[in-house]
C-alpha cells in the first residue's frame, strides 16, 4: 500500500464515470447520494475519495447534502491513473451467487477483463451485464484498485473464439489433471521475455466435454494446468488460479 493510500484509507471511498479535475464540482447519482448520507451518515464538510481509471484517485469534499442531493467539490489528486495488468479472465456463468464470487474476486485480484464463454454444459447462459459490472465496482472501491474492469457480452466457446484470442498465452485450467501444475506453468511464464497479455480460462459446473478439451489442446498458445487431485468449483477454480497468477506474475507496484 502506499504512503497517499495509508494516510487516505479510512475516507469513503466512489467510482465516478466522468472527468475529474481539482475545483470541479460534482452531483452525486441518487444512490450513492443515499449511501453517503443515509447509509455512512457523512454530511456537509465530510472528506470522501473518488477514483477512476482515467483520471486516477482524488480527495473531495461534501459542499452540499441532502437525503436525496449530494456535491462533491474535487480537491487534490492522490493517486495518477493506472491499468490493471493485462489479464482477461474467461469463466463459464454459473449460479448467480458464484457468478458473483467469480466477478468480486477477479476484481479483487486485478483482472482488467472478464469473458463470460458459453461451453457445453453452462447451464446458466443469461448474464445481467448492468448488475455485474455493479458487482465489478463495488469490489473496485473496496478493494483500492483505480480501474474497473471491462465486463464483456457472452460469447460461444468454439473455434472462431479461439483464433481471436490466439495473441496472448490462454491458462486452461484443465480438470483432467494430466498436464503440468499451474504453479510450474506460470513459473516458466514469468521467466519468458514477456508474459502479458495473457489470459486464465476455467469451465463450467460439470466441466470441459471431451470435444471442447481437444479443441484447447490443439492450440499452440493454449497452456493446459492442473489444480490438483481434487475437482474444484468453478468460482474456486477461478480464485485459486487467479491467486496463483498474482503471485507468480502478478504486478505488484
Amino acid at each position: 500500500m502506499t504512503t497517499a493510500m495509508r494516510e487516505n484509507y479510512t475516507l469513503p471511498r466512489l467510482y465516478l464515470d466522468q472527468a475529474l479535475s481539482r475545483g470541479a464540482e460534482i452531483d452525486l447519482p441518487k444512490e450513492q447520494a443515499h449511501y453517503l448520507v443515509t447509509v455512512i451518515r457523512k454530511s456537509n464538510g465530510d472528506q470522501v475519495r473518488v477514483f477512476n481509471g482515467e483520471y486516477g484517485e482524488w480527495q473531495a469534499e461534501i459542499t452540499a447534502a441532502t437525503k436525496r442531493a449530494v456535491t462533491l467539490t474535487i480537491g487534490k489528486q492522490l493517486r495518477s491513473p493506472k491499468a490493471s495488468p493485462d489479464v482477461t479472465l474467461y469463466f463459464a456463468p454459473v449460479r448467480k451467487h458464484r457468478t458473483a464470487f467469480i466477478i468480486e474476486k477477479a476484481t479483487e485480484l486485478g483482472v482488467r477483463k472478464m469473458q463470460p464463454v458459453i461451453t457445453a454444459r453452462t447451464q446458466f447462459p443469461k448474464l445481467n451485464l448492468d448488475k455485474a459490472k455493479a458487482q465489478a465496482i463495488e469490489a473496485a472501491e473496496q478493494t483500492e484498485r483505480l480501474d474497473v474492469p471491462d465486463i464483456l457480452p457472452p460469447v460461444k466457446l468454439d473455434a472462431a473464439w479461439l483464433n481471436n484470442v490466439s495473441d496472448c498465452s490462454l491458462i486452461f485450467a484443465d480438470e483432467a489433471g494430466d498436464c503440468g501444475t499451474a504453479m510450474e506453468v506460470l513459473q516458466n511464464l514469468r521467466g519468458a521475455a514477456a508474459i502479458l497479455p495473457a489470459a486464465i480460462l476455467v469451465g463450467p459446473e460439470g466441466g470441459f466435454t471431451d470435444a471442447e478439451r481437444g479443441l484447447l489442446r490443439s492450440q499452440d498458445f493454449v497452456r493446459p494446468v492442473s489444480l490438483g487431485p481434487r475437482i474444484l468449483r468453478a468460482d474456486t477454480a477461478a480464485l485459486s488460479l487467479l491467486t496463483l497468477w498474482q503471485a507468480v506474475c502478478g504486478d505488484w507496484e
